[in-house]
């Protein structure tokens, strides 16, 4: 097996899927702490099936531990979309309004 590597810079600008197959937009930044990726901003997508469940918030922050593959796209987990009262209490991924 061949590990390749990418530099965030490759990340940025990369479309990201769920693991279930939905559309959530695309990554607009990297946000590093010492010398790891920590999350990423996401600017969600208008015609993505989740910015309904998402009411209208036009980005989302998602901690890197929801990440489960980067290659071509980047797949995150179904379970780091919140819903807006799951929000208040879990305080896991943001919403960028």
């Amino acid at each position: 097996m061949v590990l390749k590597i990418l530099r965030v810079s490759d990340v940025v600008g990369m479309k990201i899927f769920t693991d279930s197959g939905d559309y959530l937009g695309m990554v607009e930044e990297a946000n590093v702490v010492g010398n790891k990726v920590d999350s990423w901003r996401v600017k969600i997508a208008r015609d993505s099936n989740l910015s309904a469940l998402l009411s209208g918030a036009r980005g989302l922050i998602i901690p890197h531990q929801y990440v489960k593959a980067i290659s071509e796209v980047l797949i995150i987990s179904r379970s780091a979309i919140p819903v807006r009262e799951e929000m208040k209490e879990a305080g896991e991924a943001t919403l960028l309004e």
